[in-house]
């Protein structure tokens, strides 16, 4: 039974006994000046809209709250730090909430960060910055290539794949709608397109798993006639075929039984209360050709609209010898999306979450190099994905090659997300992860959707005004020499000294990088398998 059912029957019960104690002795009632303020106050918390923890747990959810405002200030900067020397928990966690909220989220008393702790980052800043009043705070890049009909002009920020069923009703309606009133992009997850994808008409990228949910047939195989029927949707504007993702790169999408409802498995055509689990690699196709063929189908079953896909960077050699059979095939896709290692999801193997995948950094540095080492990154455009929070994680992947960036934890924390770690439960006390009603009632769409269009507009803005401090006219401009790293506490390295960039073209001739010449000699566009020398 959930607080909230319970609080109702506790407080109808305790003023039917001092109701009726009262008929026995009149001072009874007097218990109604203590018990009737708590009801009510429950009652406030039933009611409001704002808070889903208090929405959820009335009275008893007021605790987080009073826990906030109690620990000492300064406690929220010396929390779990992440691979950047950057305290995540409390610092971006606050951020987000303040941003999404429209609330004051200037700091006081300098820099929060110890600077000299390895793993600390920062940009280099100009002194002649451009007037941030001359910028424009909603930048868009186009994402289509020669082939593609229908370029969609995307956002500097789109919301990171999250499938519904993985997430609730309440918590895809609240995205979708958010997206809408924003006006960047909703990535669907691999769980398929709901109508509560559809349904706020937010501009939507379809991604296509290894399991074909929404374009499979009866056996699990890809289904031309239902990937056409999807596709052709209007708030379909792209479409993402995933190959892996950063937090279990291998391993395949998991979805929990307690959360395959009879409506999650009619979209996904699988069957209820069953635990289903992705094939780790795709049916469609077995070799790099094989792949761009797969996607130049896509493209063509989808009128023309932008295609790419999505993987944590594994095998570098396989990454090459995709970038060859595009040149082979003539084919190329409209986009690649490049997760981190780091990336998070609701169910994975820790060994997959801790130990599998390239991080972001690398992966994108080296995503963007291969790509223009084979003289192709004028047709495709480069989306970062992997712990996407603050202004600055934008300008830096820009930075390091990205043309644009994918947030899943910020827009989850703009959701209410209090990182209870119960994803995979389905009991997730925001509601934001659960099938739960009892829980999920206390998303309500009309709040939160707003906040995630807030924390999109103002995470962007925050990055256009980095970009204007550095004078920069364009987010084009950045490059990887202007974001310095401490590698220790006596030494900082620029990002273009951590990964050197290799001539345009480069690949493609016989002046091959040196630290790309092993490599190359075993790459083979008919094979996923590098070649033996």
């Amino acid at each position: 039974m959930s607080v909230r059912k319970i609080f109702i029957s506790a407080s109808i019960a305790v003023a039917a006994l001092i109701f009726l104690a009262g008929r026995f002795w009149p001072p009874f009632y007097l218990l109604f000046v203590f018990a009737g303020p708590v009801i009510l106050l429950g009652l406030y918390d039933m009611l409001q809209t704002s808070h889903t923890i208090m929405r959820n747990y009335p009275l008893v959810g007021r605790g987080r709250y009073w826990m906030e405002i109690l620990r000492p200030k300064m406690y929220q900067y010396f929390i779990e730090s992440d691979l950047n020397g950057r305290p995540f928990n409390r610092i971006q966690r606050s951020v987000v909430y303040q941003r999404s909220k429209g609330a004051l989220d200037t700091t006081p008393f300098g820099t929060q960060l110890d600077v000299y702790a390895p793993g600390y980052e920062w940009m280099s800043h100009s002194i002649m910055p451009v007037n941030p009043a001359d910028l424009n705070h909603a930048p868009r890049v186009l994402i289509g290539g020669p082939d593609c009909k229908t370029p969609y002009s995307s956002s500097l920020l789109n919301i990171s794949a999250m499938s519904f069923g993985a997430l609730s009703t309440n918590a895809v309606l609240a995205l979708n709608t958010g997206a809408k009133l924003g006006g960047f992009a909703h990535n669907t997850g691999e769980g398929g397109i709901s109508v509560h994808h559809l349904s706020p008409g937010g501009d939507l990228i379809w991604q296509v798993g290894t399991g074909y949910f929404g374009c499979r047939d009866k056996k699990g195989a890809f289904s031309p006639e239902h990937f056409r029927e999807n596709a052709a949707r209007p708030t379909v504007k792209m479409i993402e075929l995933k190959l892996s993702q950063g937090a279990k790169p291998g391993h395949g999408g998991i979805l929990p039984a307690g959360k395959n409802t009879p409506e999650i498995a009619a979209i996904r055509g699988v069957e209820p209360y069953t635990r289903v689990d992705s094939p780790p690699g795709h049916g469609a196709f077995s070799t790099p050709i094989e792949m761009m063929k797969f996607i130049g189908q896509l493209r063509e079953l989808s009128g023309g609209k932008p295609v790419g896909f999505k993987l944590c960077i594994g095998k570098r050699s396989e990454f090459l010898a995709l970038c060859q059979a595009m040149i082979s095939t003539g084919i190329k896709p409209d986009f690649v999306t490049v997760d981190g290692g780091e990336g998070g999801t609701g169910a994975a193997p820790v060994e997959f979450s801790n130990s599998v995948g390239m991080p972001l950094k690398e992966g994108l540095a080296f995503v963007y190099d291969a790509i223009s080492g084979h003289g192709l990154k004028k047709d495709i455009k480069i989306i970062a994905s992997g712990k996407v929070v603050e202004g600055f994680d934008i300008v830096r992947n820009l930075a390091l090659g990205a043309d644009l960036c994918n947030s899943a934890r910020g827009m989850m924390l703009a959701l209410g997300c209090i990182q209870a770690l119960e994803c995979n439960s389905n009991h997730c006390p925001t509601g934001i992860t659960t099938h739960d009603p009892d829980l999920m009632v206390g998303l309500v769409v009309a709040d939160k959707a707003p906040r995630v269009a807030k924390f999109h507009d103002e995470t962007v803005k925050c990055a256009s005004e980095l970009f204007a401090a550095a004078g920069f006219s364009t987010p084009e401009e950045a490059r990887r020499h202007h974001i310095f790293r401490r590698t220790n506490p006596t030494e900082v390295r620029r990002m273009d000294e951590i990964f050197p960039y290799i001539p345009e073209g480069s690949l493609l001739g016989k002046d091959i990088p040196e630290s790309y010449r092993d490599i190359m000699k075993r790459v083979d566009p008919a094979s996923f398998r590098p070649r033996s020398i």
